[in-house]
């Protein structure tokens, strides 16, 4: 069986080490040319990103090209007209349902991939943060109220079915345009 490196999260206070990278002449010029349209502050901020994107993704389980793992689940990029057309293709009385069977799928991949109990209050905003970090959008917990903003679907009886398959919970869809609003109508069981 494979072992996989623990990168720490946090930065320790002990001292740094000087590391020399040499980038081909093409790499340095698309470097610069991110430093100087703005887009990246410096060199060494971009390579801090880079790896901290690196870890949050597990892309360590990439496999190039276009095979990218995430423990049990392969996660691809993908253009999301194609997925607007798919969800198109769906009646809008199955959307919950078929949005409740993707949370569900989400559920065990986050359970036995990252431990993450996704159905525990608790460990929502690292659900969240997690959907974020994939592109899902931006999740907000209020009170009694899921906002998504910026969403990767905009179909919102899709996101109901989803998160509640995923949090184990029933929502009520508040806004049908983004941001989204979805009321929570049962405790997540345990």
């Amino acid at each position: 069986m494979e072992e996989k490196a623990e990168f720490p999260r946090k930065r320790g206070k002990g001292s740094a080490k000087r590391t020399t990278i040499i980038l081909e002449e093409e790499e340095r010029r698309f470097i610069d040319e991110l430093i100087k349209e703005g887009k990246e502050p410096g060199i060494k901020p971009l390579i801090s990103k880079m790896l901290d994107i690196y870890r949050t993704m597990m892309i360590y389980d990439w496999r190039y090209p276009g095979e990218y793992y995430c423990g049990i689940s392969r996660i691809a990029f993908m253009n999301i007209e194609l997925v607007n057309i798919l969800i198109q293709n769906v009646s809008k009385d199955k959307r919950n349902e078929v949005g409740r069977k993707m949370g569900e799928a989400a559920r065990v991949s986050m359970e036995t991939t990252l431990g993450i109990q996704t159905t525990n209050p608790e460990s929502w905003s690292e659900v969240f943060n997690r959907l974020r970090v994939q592109g899902f959008g931006d999740f907000y917990l209020k009170d009694k109220y899921i906002l998504i903003k910026a969403p990767f679907i905009n179909e919102p009886n899709i996101w109901a079915g989803f998160l509640g398959g995923l949090l184990g919970v029933d929502l009520d869809v508040k806004t049908l345009t983004p941001p989204f609003v979805l009321e929570i109508r049962t405790p997540a069981k345990e």
